[in-house]
């Protein structure tokens, strides 16, 4: 019987890009629903004899079962699509997981079980539930929210396919981070996509990755509604031959955000500095361009700027 090799999740808690919509946003639900028509004395049996009571335990102290994040034979023989939702938790694409000793496998997310892939079951999930422990024990409080969004980040190849897009995943979170440590003081709700604020004035914002733009600032009303403020798209290539387009897009994304009702739109570049003409005739709708390696240093006057408007803006 082959054994197959433990793979590294490659996601952490807190990377959060834009999540966006596809097909498979469906799986957790799917998971769930399938679980609860099957015999859960069997599926129980199968997570203490595959996973152990020791990592079942750390689950369950999160209100969790097993099942949610590791993969066993029952579940796979039932619906081996499902492969497909354990192999976006652990943070990869079609293409990075079935090459090799798994590329045997792809043919389960489209529903297909042969006989001989059937026999090499038990090692599959063997191998891909010491992968799961690792992402268990690198995020710290788990929930159904958290899972969910780790099967999101990974959806489309477009996400990983590229060194552009990690570039611009990475660009992201090193925003967020910088916002974050700004508000800090002020923070009084917290979650892996979204910070609530409260100012002296008792004034609530809501900081959070958004599908588009990147990082969305709204103002939380009394009646619960909320009024969108600030727009910020971030771009991470480095290539200064194409920040034409990259502001090209972030003018597309401005300008969304302002039919929705954002009334300050920042844009946040990884290049070298830009003349204001050249970037504003590119970006006409950004009222200011900040540049990354400046914001992620304390003591650049950049930093200072960025952190004086968003003090401003926030009234913190």
């Amino acid at each position: 019987m082959p054994s197959f090799p433990v793979l590294l999740p490659t996601l952490q808690l807190g990377f959060y890009q834009r999540l966006k919509e596809s097909e498979k946003t469906h799986l957790l639900p799917a998971l769930l629903s399938h679980v609860g028509n099957n015999d859960i004395e069997q599926i129980d049996q199968e997570l203490h004899l595959f996973v152990g009571g020791e990592k079942l335990a750390v689950l369950a102290r999160q209100g969790l079962r097993g099942e949610l994040i590791f993969p066993i034979p029952t579940i796979l023989i039932s619906k081996p699509s499902l492969l497909g939702y354990y192999r976006l938790l652990l943070g990869f694409s079609q293409k990075e997981f079935y090459k090799k000793e798994f590329a045997r496998f792809k043919s389960l997310e489209n529903g297909s079980l042969s006989p001989l892939l059937l026999s090499y079951l038990n090692p599959l999930c063997e191998s891909l539930i010491e992968s799961s422990w690792f992402l268990v024990k690198g995020i710290p409080e788990l929930s159904q929210e958290i899972i969910h969004s780790l099967t999101l980040l990974s959806l489309g190849p477009q996400f990983r396919g590229s060194r552009n897009v990690n570039l611009g995943i990475d660009a992201i979170q090193s925003v967020f981070t910088v916002v974050k440590s700004i508000v800090a003081d002020h923070v009084v709700e917290e979650t892996g996509t979204y910070l609530i604020i409260e100012n002296s004035n008792s004034r609530r914002y809501q900081i959070e990755f958004a599908p588009d733009p990147d990082i969305a600032i709204r103002q939380l009303l009394a009646d619960g509604s909320y009024r969108n403020r600030i727009s910020i798209e971030v771009k991470g290539g480095t290539d200064f031959s194409n920040i034409h387009n990259r502001l090209g897009e972030a003018e597309k994304t401005h300008q969304n955000a302002k039919a929705a009702g954002f009334t300050q739109f920042w844009t946040v570049v990884n290049v070298d500095p830009i003349d204001r003409k050249t970037w504003k005739q590119e970006t006409p709708t950004t009222h200011e361009l900040f540049y990354l390696k400046q914001i992620i240093n304390p003591k650049d006057p950049g930093y200072k700027r960025f952190n004086e408007y968003l003090i401003s803006e926030l009234g913190i």
